[in-house]
């Protein structure tokens, strides 16, 4: 039986094993997916064991995004653009790389929320390795603006810099001002920190949010409710990352096994269980 599993610090909350035994049960392939926490400083040897064990692949959560594009010797176009990936795939001597974390949010919040992206002012929080995996994919969607803010500035220029030539590409402005700069309101807000998973505040005004805007935690479960309070406590519409999570997660799938689940029936008995 083939063997897959996700790496990350921490990783007893992830819901990718249920996904993934579902979408092997709904397509008939045959396969055992995992959990596997990885010391902090410990990824890139826990790769080579799984690799030594006979492993096909793995998807990459928190921190370990940016260390894993390293390990690859061949990148997809949106893993080396975003230089992170979420999932790698093992063929004898290659390893191959990609990131379906921004194809997965693009998915879920024009497919399953039913927001169209196209025109819109859009603010990115964050400028870690989930950020860095979705901003390719939102900009080919063609918002007016995206503004990436971050506590460290500097980091998010960087990213910015990195994706200047496909925003202009596609029309889109893209900013990368001082967090504590960004106050105007937009019509999408983004969290992609691992703030929540630390309980920390929220680290924007609440004059970022439109009224009615669509307000976005990658997180999902209880490391998302403190976002999506404060958003809906401000006349924002409240989103955890549970449909990313299933939309990436079968662009994975389909990366590791040339076959696309149904991503849509999946979530929605996912979150019939957690309801």
């Amino acid at each position: 039986m083939d063997s897959y599993c996700v790496m990350g610090n921490p990783v007893e909350h992830s819901r990718s094993p249920w996904i993934h035994a579902r979408f092997a049960q709904l397509t008939g392939q045959d396969l055992h997916y995992g959990r596997r926490l990885i010391p902090l400083d410990g990824f890139a040897e826990a790769v080579r064991a799984f690799r030594l064990e006979g492993g096909k692949g793995c998807n990459i959560t928190v921190p370990f995004k940016f260390e894993a594009a390293p390990l690859a010797t061949q990148l997809s176009a949106r893993a080396q653009l975003a230089g992170a990936c979420n999932c790698l795939r093992f063929d004898g001597d290659a390893v191959h790389a990609d990131n379906t974390d921004g194809i997965g949010l693009v998915s879920d919040i024009q497919v399953n929320a039913s927001v169209t992206l196209a025109g819109l002012d859009v603010l990115l929080i964050g400028a870690g390795g989930a950020a860095a995996g979705v901003l390719g994919p939102l900009i080919e969607t063609r918002p007016r603006r995206i503004v990436v803010a971050n506590r460290t500035q500097a980091k998010a220029a960087v990213l910015v810099a990195r994706h200047e030539a496909l925003a202009q590409q596609h029309g889109v402005r893209l900013e990368a001002p001082e967090l504590h700069a960004v106050r105007e309101s937009h019509a999408l807000v983004i969290n992609a920190t691992a703030s929540s998973l630390g309980g920390a505040g929220i680290p924007v005004p609440a004059s970022v949010l439109r009224p009615g805007a669509l307000a976005v935690d990658m997180m999902y479960g209880p490391a998302a409710q403190g976002f999506m309070d404060w958003a809906r406590a401000h006349g924002a519409q409240p989103r955890d990352g549970l449909g990313m999570l299933v939309e990436q997660a079968a662009e994975a799938f389909l990366f590791w096994r040339g076959v696309r689940p149904p991503s849509a029936q999946v979530l929605a008995e996912l979150r019939a269980i957690l309801d």
